[in-house]
């Protein structure tokens, strides 16, 4: 289930985004962090399971009714179980009026969800 980041999911959010590819030093986790925490139209949200925050998904919402995914990402032991697919199904069910894109390094995995999604 996605729940909405809050102050005290920092270090949780920081490691989770350290996995992705353009977020690797300390400054530029804390750059991302900052603008979700200060920017109103940027979201971040966590990917619960059970007890344990193991995804994250970071959106930034357009003025002209679309939502760009910015960051996506799933704790390694818990990949390839369709974890990053149910992110974006519920994030998609949350601004359902809404075109959802991604950002380039999103885009690979998004364009695979809609291919399975076809078949």
């Amino acid at each position: 289930m996605l729940i909405r980041y809050k102050k005290n999911f920092e270090k949780i959010a920081m490691g989770l985004l350290s996995f992705m590819p353009n977020e690797k030093d300390v400054k530029t986790l804390q750059a991302a962090i900052k603008q979700y925490e200060t920017q109103d139209n940027w979201n971040l949200l966590l990917w619960k399971e059970d007890e344990d925050i193991i995804g994250l998904i970071g959106v930034e919402v357009e003025p002209e009714d679309t939502v760009t995914i910015q960051h996506l990402t799933v704790n390694p032991s818990f990949r390839y179980q369709g974890i990053g697919r149910k992110m974006c199904e519920e994030l998609a069910n949350m601004y359902s009026t809404k075109k959802i894109q991604s950002s380039d390094v999103i885009a690979p995995f998004l364009d695979k969800c809609r291919e399975s999604e076809d078949k």
